[in-house]
């Protein structure tokens, strides 16, 4: 049984196009934080169920309603979701959970430490500095995770 996960941050009021399609058949996605503007919440969610956080841009009343951090388990894993990996204060591979999921510095990351996959999908908005525009997406498979990074 496959479990796909669309993981995207930063998009800064943003939804491009490409970004839709390649969510295009997830289960489920998780958005990182610095939304920018709760249209994009509104459009993920015709895509799948959403799990969003705030991130540091996220202001006003519409960003009240998300936390800081989440911890949900999808496709029978635990996902930590926060804006920036800077402020983690717990220790993951002794609370159980299997993937941390990051986004602030719009850079990607795909990285194991002690069995806990770090996934920062990087910069699916506007176009910062040189860096490429990229979501993920996240396989649960009997087999184990298996992360992909996605340029647009």
């Amino acid at each position: 049984m496959l479990f796909r996960i669309g993981i995207i941050s930063d998009t800064h009021g943003l939804l491009r196009p490409e970004a839709e399609r390649c969510l295009a058949g997830v289960d489920h996605i998780v958005h990182g934080g610095d939304v920018g503007h709760p249209d994009v919440l509104v459009r993920l969610r015709k895509i799948a169920p959403v799990t969003a956080i705030r991130g540091n841009v996220d202001a006003g009343d519409w960003a009240k309603e998300y936390p800081d951090t989440e911890c949900v388990r999808l496709g029978e894993r635990s996902i930590y979701i926060l804006h920036d990996l800077k402020t983690l204060a717990v220790d993951p591979a002794a609370r159980g959970i299997d993937v941390i999921v990051s986004g602030h510095s719009h850079q990607v990351r795909v990285e194991t430490i002690d069995g806990v996959l770090y996934l920062n999908p990087g910069s699916a908005g506007p176009r910062r500095f040189k860096l490429p525009v990229t979501i993920a997406t996240l396989d649960i498979t009997p087999n184990g995770l298996r992360p992909e990074i996605h340029q647009l």
